[in-house]
């Protein structure tokens, strides 16, 4: 990975940790430290623009509280399923 790709993750990662609800910094953030370097650019780039996302719908989602629009519904699932394994 090149340099400017290591420093986009490291930014993606802080700003996982780093949300406007414990609740989301406890989900986002280990998935963003374990998971993210796994990730292909596109879905980086989904990644990225979850990230803009209100957290509390992001958390309505995240936990089948709501429904998950399309284009993040792969993504959060994936998400889902590493914040709440046993």
């Amino acid at each position: 990975m090149t340099e400017r790709g290591q420093d986009r993750l490291k930014r993606l990662k802080m700003r996982s940790w780093r949300r406007g609800t414990k609740e989301m910094d406890m989900i986002l953030g280990p998935f963003s430290d374990t998971e993210l370097a796994g990730l292909n650019q596109a879905q980086i780039a989904l990644y990225d623009a979850l990230l803009n996302e209100n957290d509390h719908d992001l958390y309505q989602w995240v936990t089948a509280q709501a429904p998950t629009p399309e284009a993040y519904l792969d993504l959060l699932s994936d998400i889902s399923k590493f914040a709440f394994k046993s």
